[in-house]
C-alpha cells in the first residue's frame, strides 16, 4: 500500500506535509518522500528508506533544510518516489498510489519507439511510478497524459502532480477504488488519502473527488480539470483494515463502521443460535479491536483484551527486513495478561484472515497461556483472491490465502469452479471450510462476516463497493 499527502499555501508549509505524510506511516513500511516547492529555490526533494527507521526518524533532519509554500509527499511498500520529471510538459514532481498488472504490455509498447528507455531496478523491473510519467508523457498537456494512465493501466493509478509554478494536481484512479480528499485552511489547500492527517493539521474538508476526477490546487482553491464519472468501486478494506479509525471515506467514518460491523457479526450469530458461551470477547489488535467491541455490545459478553501489543520498540512502521527477526518480532509483541486468558473461554475477532500464519501462532500462544477455548471471527468474508487493485493480499499465488489453500485440498480443482459455496457457511462446503480451517489452526469454532452483513456495516450503495477478493467480481 501507499498514501500521500501534498498542500500549497501562503506560508510555508513544509511542517504540514511532513506531518501529514508521517500520518499515512500505517500505510507504507518501505520508501517514503518529499519534493518541496519555492518560488525562489525551486524544487527540493528528500526519499528515505524507512524499512528500519520510521518516517518522523528519517526526514526530520531534511526538514530543517526545506523551504517553500508548496509540497507533496508519500510513503509507500514499493518503489522510491515522489519522482521529479523533465519533458516536453515541463519539468513537474509526481507520487504515485496502485498497482499496474500490465505492465509489461505497457513497457513493451513504449519501448518500440525510438530511443525510449527507462531506469532499471537490480530486480530489473522499473520503478511504476516512472512508468506513469512515461504514459503521462506521451500527451500534450498533464490532464490528457493523467487521462491516458487512467485509460491504458490494468490495475489502478491514483496521483498527485506538482508543477513548476507550484500548483498541485491530484487525480483519482478511474473507478474510485481509493479516496482522495480536499481540506481549506486560513492560508491554503491540502490534498490527502487520510482525512483526519490534516484535520489534525487544522484543515477541513472541503471535497472528496470523485473516480476518475482530476482537479487542480493553488491558493486560489480548486478547480476540476476533469469531471468525476458515475461508475466506482471503492476498496471495502478501508473500512474493514488499513484505513485509520479517525478517517471518513465517501461520508463514513472508519472505527463507525467497524462498530457496525461487529454489531452485524453478532446479530446474526444470535438469530441463527451459533453464538458460544465465552468468558471474554476481544479483539486481536489493533484493528480488530472495534469490530470485537461492537460484537461484544451487541451480543452482550464482556470485553476484554488478554494480550497486548507492544509497539513502543516495534510499531507496524519499524520492522526488520530480516524474516527471521520479523518473525521474533511478532512473537515478542504479543504480551498476555494470565488473569484473563488462564481457565478461560475466548472468542476472537480479527479484521481479517488471510494467510493464517501469524494468527495460527496467537493461537498457539493463547493456548499456552492456558486458555480454555478459543473461538475465532472475521470481520470480512474469506479471502478468494488476490488483490489485483490496491495490492492488499496481493500474493504470488493464491494458493497463500488459506481458504484457497483449503478448497484445493477438499475438493482439488473441481472446487475452485465452487468458490462462491465454499464462501457461504449456510451451503454444505461452506461448513466443510470452516471445519477444515479450525481443525489445522486450533480454533473451536470460527465465523466469516457475510458478504450481505459487511455490505450493510459500510453502509453505501453496494454498487460502489470492490469486494474483488471475495467474490472475484470486479
Amino acid at each position: 500500500m501507499a498514501g500521500f499527502f501534498g498542500a500549497v499555501s501562503h506560508r510555508d508549509i513544509c511542517e504540514d506535509v511532513f506531518f501529514g505524510v508521517d500520518y499515512h506511516s500505517h500505510l507504507g513500511t518501505k520508501r517514503a518522500g518529499m519534493i518541496v516547492w519555492d518560488k525562489e529555490e525551486g524544487f527540493q526533494r528528500e526519499i528515505h528508506s524507512i524499512e528500519n527507521t520510521p518516517f518522523r526518524t528519517k526526514f526530520e533532519k531534511d526538514l530543517a533544510g526545506f523551504k517553500g509554500t508548496s509540497a507533496i509527499g508519500c510513503i509507500s511498500d514499493k518503489d522510491p518516489q515522489p519522482l521529479m520529471v523533465r519533458s516536453h510538459l515541463g519539468v513537474w514532481a509526481l507520487t504515485t498510489i496502485g498497482a499496474i498488472n500490465n505492465t509489461e504490455e505497457l513497457l513493451e509498447d513504449y519501448l518500440t519507439q525510438p530511443g525510449s528507455q527507462f531506469m532499471a531496478m537490480s530486480s530489473g523491473e522499473v520503478n511504476q511510478t516512472e512508468l506513469v510519467a512515461a504514459l503521462i508523457n506521451q500527451k500534450e498537456t498533464l490532464v490528457e497524459g493523467i487521462q491516458n494512465v487512467q485509460e491504458l493501466i490494468d490495475g489502478s493509478m491514483t496521483l498527485l502532480v506538482m508543477t513548476s509554478d507550484g500548483e498541485i494536481i491530484a487525480a483519482r484512479d478511474k473507478m474510485g477504488r481509493l479516496p482522495v480528499l480536499v481540506g481549506q485552511d486560513d492560508d491554503g489547500y491540502c490534498v490527502s488519502f487520510e482525512s483526519f492527517a490534516y484535520q489534525k493539521l487544522s484543515y477541513h474538508t472541503v471535497y472528496e473527488l470523485g473516480p476518475s476526477e482530476i482537479v487542480r490546487i493553488n491558493t486560489d482553491g480548486l478547480t476540476t480539470l476533469a469531471e468525476a464519472t458515475e461508475d466506482m468501486k471503492i476498496c471495502a478494506f478501508l473500512w474493514t483494515y488499513y484505513g485509520y479509525p479517525n478517517s471518513n471515506y465517501e461520508g463514513v467514518n472508519v472505527e463507525v463502521m467497524r462498530y457496525r460491523n461487529g454489531e452485524i457479526m453478532a446479530r446474526d450469530e444470535m438469530e441463527d443460535g451459533t453464538m458460544p458461551d465465552v468468558d471474554y470477547v476481544a479483539g486481536i489488535p489493533d484493528s480488530g479491536l472495534p469490530h470485537a467491541i461492537g460484537y461484544a455490545t451487541e451480543s452482550g459478553q464482556k470485553f476484554a483484551r488478554p494480550f497486548i501489543k507492544y509497539t513502543p520498540t516495534w510499531p507496524r512502521s519499524f520492522m526488520p527486513a530480516n524474516q527471521s527477526i520479523r518473525n521474533k518480532v511478532a512473537h515478542m509483541k504479543q504480551v498476555p495478561v494470565p488473569e484473563l486468558i488462564e481457565g478461560k473461554k475466548l472468542l476472537f475477532v480479527d479484521d481479517s484472515i488471510v494467510r493464517g500464519t501469524q494468527l495460527r501462532e496467537t493461537v498457539d500462544f493463547l493456548y499456552e497461556t492456558g486458555a480454555k477455548e478459543v473461538h475465532m471471527r472475521s470481520a470480512c468474508p474469506p479471502i478468494m483472491y488476490g488483490c489485483k487493485y490496491i495490492n492488499f493480499s496481493a500474493s504470488k499465488s493464491e494458493m497463500e490465502l488459506i481458504a484457497r489453500r483449503k478448497v484445493q485440498e477438499l475438493e482439488g480443482d473441481e472446487g475452485q469452479r465452487h468458490l462462491d459455496e465454499y464462501a457461504d457457511a449456510r451451503t454444505e462446503r461452506g461448513k466443510c471450510l470452516l471445519k477444515s480451517i479450525c481443525e489445522e489452526m486450533g480454533f473451536d469454532s470460527l465465523r466469516y462476516q457475510s458478504l450481505e452483513g459487511h455490505l450493510e456495516a459500510i453502509g453505501i450503495d453496494p454498487s460502489k463497493i470492490c469486494t474483488y477478493c471475495w467474490n472475484g467480481k470486479e
